[in-house]
């Protein structure tokens, strides 16, 4: 039987929001083991001047605890 965890991260690009997620799950992935799934809470876009400099996503990630 497993047991999973779910963590909130916040990650940015400047690119698009699938590239924001990439980066994110990427990261997580250095940090925690058992990477199992994401859920995309929020998509924000980050604006300078009237154009759009970044973009940003809230996701919660799951993975599953080691035994």
């Amino acid at each position: 039987m497993s047991v999973a965890k779910i963590i909130e991260i916040t990650s940015e690009s400047n690119k698009s929001f699938e590239d924001a997620i990439v980066k994110g799950i990427e990261r997580a992935n250095k940090t925690v083991h058992g990477v199992r799934g994401a859920w995309i809470k929020e998509q924000q876009v980050l604006v300078e001047d009237g154009a759009i400099k970044g973009y940003r996503v809230d996701m919660k990630v799951t993975f599953i605890l080691n035994e």
